[in-house]
């Protein structure tokens, strides 16, 4: 466990300050991830002409960035990069938080160990945590934590500062506690598989059952992804005091590394469609597909989203699981066309205003990273 050097954390600083100190999803304490390859992602980036209808009005690309407060967004079509921008004093080795993006790429990390036999859909929690035989999730299997229907008691809600959640966050800044002792202490509300109820709980919860069936911790699970994945530059991990990681929000990389996650979730293979196999399709589509009817897009609460459902840890945009993106707070997104080959990163800085600015924000970015997809798709013979 290790501080994050000012050099490696200079881009993130520029993107979001206050994350350095220590006071929100990122901690005081990191965990380095290496480079895991050394070859870059193929393509030759160029400009692209986008017309995005929102909000009332149109948007070209670079009005578009602005007024969703963008700090990076890379385009890929089949595999390659074609288009790439950076806000003024940031650029492809900063390395951007992804917020609840980190969610998607646990869904990877979780679909590795299903693969490689270490973990079922359908064991019990407990079986593999028996510390939490006196939770509410004593009667949840693996498949209620990856689809957020645990049923817990749980609210997602970081204004009050008394909420498990403001709780939860505060073991990562280094002020408060152990955040496996806090998941201990959560108690049911409803039964397993009845609802869905945002939770990063339950993402603390999945990841401990995947590091308790593999035996690596987050980090080191990361460790290998990377280099599964070629990733040509390090991230870096935030952790409690006792050393777990937040798994489910404070994994920082570069905007072409999060790529990298978004182009496995094409098929399943490195790079997508027809590299080295890292993921079985029926695990792509498990997380892509909402399993339940309360699930699909347009069904969940609309204080969460009303436009996506969600699969496994994935946000589905159409009931077949074609389109889907990884979501994180504030603006980050990587959003997967299975359809037409095509994978769009999106990091911004959205300023910490109200719920009904933060939907704004949210409306106009997902219309524009479909429009981009299509777009693109059309620009370069996808």
């Amino acid at each position: 466990m290790t501080d994050g050097s000012p050099s490696r954390l200079s881009g993130l600083q520029m993107v979001n300050p206050h994350l350095i100190a220590g006071t929100d999803a990122l901690g005081r304490s990191f965990r380095d991830v290496p480079a895991g390859g050394s070859t870059p992602l193929p393509g030759d980036p160029g400009p692209l002409e986008v017309e995005i209808a929102g909000a009332g009005r149109m948007w070209d690309l670079p009005a578009w960035n602005a007024g969703t407060y963008g700090t990076s967004l890379l385009v890929l079509v089949a595999g390659r990069v074609v288009h790439e921008w950076y806000a003024e004093g940031l650029g492809p080795a900063d390395l951007f938080l992804g917020a609840s993006m980190t969610k998607s790429a646990l869904a990877h990390l979780v679909g590795i160990a299903v693969g490689e036999g270490a973990l079922g859909l359908d064991d019990p929690v407990v079986d593999h945590v028996p510390e939490l035989a006196g939770s509410g999730y004593a009667g949840c299997t693996v498949r209620h934590v990856l689809t957020m229907t645990t049923g817990v008691d749980w609210i997602e809600d970081y204004r009050d500062p008394s909420s498990r959640a403001t709780r939860l966050t505060a073991c990562f800044s280094g002020s408060g506690g152990s955040s496996r002792e806090l998941l201990t202490g959560i108690g049911p509300a409803d039964p397993p598989g009845t609802r869905y109820q945002y939770c990063t709980a339950d993402s603390q919860v999945l990841d401990w059952v995947r590091e308790r069936a593999t035996g690596l911790a987050y980090p080191d699970a990361v460790t290998l992804l990377w280099s599964t994945l070629g990733a040509t530059c390090g991230a870096i991990v935030g952790l409690d005091g006792d050393g777990v990681a937040m798994a489910g929000g404070a994994l920082a990389a570069t905007t072409r590394d999060w790529a990298r996650i978004g182009l496995l979730q094409l098929d399943g293979t490195v790079g997508g469609r027809g590299g080295q196999r890292v993921l079985d399709p029926s695990w792509v589509e498990l997380t892509c597909i909402p399993s339940l009817p309360f699930l699909r897009p347009g069904r969940l609460p609309s204080s969460i989203t009303t436009h996506a459902g969600f699969g496994a840890h994935w946000w589905p945009t159409d009931d077949a699981g074609r389109q889907v993106t990884a979501d994180g707070s504030r603006g980050q997104f990587a959003y997967v066309d299975r359809d037409l080959d095509v994978v769009v990163v999106k990091t911004s800085q959205w300023p910490y205003e109200d719920f009904l600015a933060d939907r704004q924000f949210r409306d106009l970015s997902y219309l524009g990273l479909a429009e981009i997809a299509r777009t693109a798709a059309r620009a370069h013979g996808a």
